[in-house]
């Protein structure tokens, strides 16, 4: 995956944001007017394509990419 570039959806680059600031799934959920599982879907997929194991290093890794901005 290294030689790829990622790409995060326009989704899961808005729950990463939103986790960044500290808000829980349930927060986000209600924040986007989506149900909690659909935001952890989004970010689950984020984690993968990212190959991360946690939310944190995940929005760490996005912003170190520069996937955030």
């Amino acid at each position: 995956m290294a030689d790829e570039e990622v790409v995060l959806s326009e989704r899961e680059r808005q729950c990463l944001r939103w986790v960044e600031e500290g808000k829980s799934s349930w927060a986000i959920a209600v924040i986007l007017g989506v149900s909690d599982n659909t935001v952890n879907f989004h970010i689950k997929n984020a984690m993968r394509k990212l190959e991360t194991t946690s939310r944190t290093q995940c929005v760490v890794k996005a912003r170190r990419l520069g996937l955030l901005d």
